[in-house]
Parts: structure tokens; C-alpha cells; sequence
């Protein structure tokens, strides 16, 4: 038996939730609850620190430089490098064999996309081309979430809460990092495709990839999911995209293959098997969440990650499968100092939030329900 769906708190449309039966919605709050204390692995997750490689010594050095600075500091090397005058990959293959980085595979050198534009600019210019993609990717949510939203108040918290996931983008520290930039473009991108307009999210699709090759993976979900609803065109449109970056992912190859050698460190592989935990670890330090006990941060997220579930949109389901690919990418892959992979979602993880208030009122309210119905017979 379905329930009544009350009046709307902060959304104007009905939650995939509503008026479901109340046997389901019984199920659907004890799965919560279990994916809740799956967020909470992230408490015992060890977190970010820098990987050992193989045959290497355990230890860590006291005065290590915490995770990700020493990868700030080859970016920073690299881009200088370039602005000097030098080719991108002399300097990038360079940079990382002084570091002792690998060069094997080949992707273990990053495009050159971000580095050369970075290179042609005064370092305050970048750091303004960064603010105003931020900014634009925020009013671009904001305007897609306005006729969501019931007034101003649920509309200025999801406001809020885009901000919130920019946290470490809007940091200029942080600006050479590729995800800074790709995670972004990736959620610009989402919020300008809707059905029969997706020009402009496949061309902001295809410049996460030229930053950082992990977008392809967002790309390959957005041509799935057009393959599914029959947009033959806006599938073509992102596989377009993808032939697009094969090729540029080919000529890095070879370019790569071309500056270094035989005796050139090879990675370590991504197999670090960290977790579930451990991507909710990541994506809560690379947000406002970070501010937080990360208990009650891994609360939150898997909160907001049910906010998007509740959102009946197809914006909605498409952010929530890359939202649930990147979360088994880090899982499965990342190693313990990739931390800077969950940039890749965090931007408008914290939206689904404001879908979270009306969904979970739906759901309990249905488990809640205990109407019968009474079947009267009368004999004549």
C-alpha cells in the first residue's frame, strides 16, 4: 500500500521516496543505517600518508613532508620549468627523475595541458582563471537547483554547500594540482547537460580529460547513460569527446616514450585496496567537512550522498553513479597518498544534502504508515 506524500519542506517535487509502501520504506531505512556505518569505517581508515615503495624500507622519515606537498612541490618545479623556456616533457621527466617519481607507464606523467597554460600566464591570472571557474560552476548549480527548491532559505543552503565543496579549490596552494581543476569542470559539466542541450557539457567534459585523464571516466557514464535514453547525438557527442582524448592520450605516449629510458623507475601500480573508508576519508579532508570529528563528517556525507538518491532528477542519478564510480575507483585503486583523487567529486557531493530533509521525512513517514484498509461485506 503506498502512502500520501506530506507538503514539501524543502524541495518542490516529490522524493523518489514518497508515497513508497511501507514494507520498502522499512527495508530502505535499515539499508541507510548500514550504509551509514559503512561511512563510519572511515573513522578507523588510516587516511592519507606517503606510500612505500616496494622492496623499500618501512620507515618514514620524522620530517617527512605530509601528503601531497611533495607533489606540490614537482608541479610547481615542472610549470616553472616550462615558463623558463624549457619543452613540457624535458622538464616533466626531469623533474620527476630528480624526485625519484616513476615514468613507467607512461600516464604516470601527467598531460601537459595544465602545465603549459599555467606556464603562459602570470601566476595571479591563473589564480583568477581558477576563482572564476569556481564561481561559474557554483551560480551554474545554484541556477540549477532554484526551481528545486521551495524558497530562499533551502536555495541559500544549497548555495552554501557548493561553496563548501570548493573549499580546497578555492585554496591558491592547491593550484597546480590537476583534480583542483578537472573536479570542477566535471561539475560545471553536469550542471549544463539537460536533454537535448549537452554541447557545452561534453566541451567541459572533454577539458577535465585534457587535465586529468581520471574524467574519462565520467565521460564514459554521461555516453552510457545517453545510450540508454536514446540520445543517439549526445552519445556520439561523448564518444566524440573520447576519441578526441584517445588521440591526445596517444601522442603523450609517445611523447613520453621519447625523453625517457630503460633504467626509469616504474610505479608501483594502483592496487592499494584501501577501501570504502578510505574514500570517505578523502572526500571529507577535501571539503568543509574537514572542519568537522570525522565521525560525524562520514555522518554527513553518507547523508548527502542519500540526498541525492531522494532527488528525483536525471541530473541526480547521473551524479550519483560518478559519485559511486570514483568512490570504487579510490577504493579499489588509490593508493594511500592519492588523496587528492576525491577532488574529483567533492565540488557538489555536499548538495544532495538538501534532498536528504525532504527524503528521509518521505521514507519515515512511509514506515511509519500502519492505514488498513477495511473490506465490509453486507449480506442482503
Amino acid at each position: 500500500m503506498k502512502t500520501r506524500r506530506g507538503a514539501p519542506l524543502w524541495t518542490t517535487r516529490a522524493t523518489r521516496f514518497a508515497g513508497m509502501p511501507s514494507a520498502q520504506a522499512r527495508i530502505g531505512l535499515v539499508l541507510f543505517l548500514v550504509f551509514l556505518a559503512a561511512c563510519l569505517s572511515a573513522v578507523v581508515s588510516p587516511g592519507p600518508r606517503p606510500s612505500v615503495e616496494v622492496g623499500a624500507s618501512t620507515s618514514i622519515a620524522s620530517d617527512a613532508p605530509p601528503p601531497g606537498r611533495t607533489d606540490l612541490l614537482l608541479y610547481d618545479t615542472i610549470v616553472a620549468g616550462v615558463r623558463g623556456g624549457s619543452p613540457y616533457y624535458a622538464v616533466a621527466v626531469e623533474t620527476q627523475r630528480m624526485g625519484h617519481y616513476p615514468l613507467k607507464p607512461f600516464f604516470a606523467v601527467r598531460l601537459p595541458t595544465l602545465a603549459v597554460v599555467q606556464a603562459a600566464l602570470p601566476s595571479i591570472l591563473v589564480n583568477l582563471l581558477l576563482l572564476a571557474l569556481c564561481v561559474g560552476t557554483i551560480l551554474a548549480w545554484v541556477a540549477r537547483l532554484r526551481p528545486e527548491m521551495t524558497g530562499l532559505v533551502p536555495l541559500g543552503v544549497a548555495g552554501l554547500l557548493v561553496v563548501a565543496g570548493f573549499s580546497v579549490n578555492l585554496d591558491p596552494s592547491f593550484v597546480v594540482f590537476h583534480e583542483v581543476w578537472a573536479g570542477p569542470l566535471i561539475a560545471l559539466s553536469l550542471a549544463l547537460r539537460r536533454p537535448g542541450h549537452w554541447l557545452s557539457a561534453v566541451a567541459f567534459g572533454l577539458s577535465a580529460m585534457l587535465i586529468r585523464e581520471t574524467a574519462l571516466l565520467y565521460v564514459a557514464i554521461m555516453a552510457v547513460f545517453a545510450w540508454l535514453e536514446g540520445e543517439r547525438r549526445e552519445m556520439l557527442g561523448w564518444l566524440g569527446a573520447i576519441g578526441v582524448f584517445a588521440v591526445v592520450l596517444g601522442a603523450h605516449a609517445h611523447a613520453v616514450s621519447l625523453v625517457s629510458g630503460p633504467l626509469d623507475r616504474v610505479s608501483q601500480g594502483w592496487s592499494g585496496l584501501e577501501g570504502f573508508g578510505f574514500y570517505v576519508r578523502l572526500a571529507t579532508i577535501s571539503s568543509g567537512l574537514d572542519i568537522l570529528p570525522q565521525w560525524l563528517a562520514s555522518l554527513v556525507l553518507g547523508t548527502a550522498l542519500f540526498g541525492w538518491l531522494a532527488w528525483r532528477d536525471a541530473v541526480a542519478t547521473r551524479a550519483l553513479v560518478v559519485f559511486a564510480a570514483y568512490a570504487a575507483l579510490i577504493s579499489l585503486f588509490a593508493r594511500s597518498d592519492n588523496f587528492y583523487w576525491a577532488l574529483m567529486t567533492t565540488p557538489v557531493l555536499l548538495v544532495g544534502l538538501v534532498f536528504a530533509v525532504d527524503g528521509l521525512r518521505d521514507m519515515i513517514a512511509a514506515a511509519r504508515d500502519t492505514r488498513r484498509i477495511t473490506v465490509t461485506r453486507i449480506i442482503r
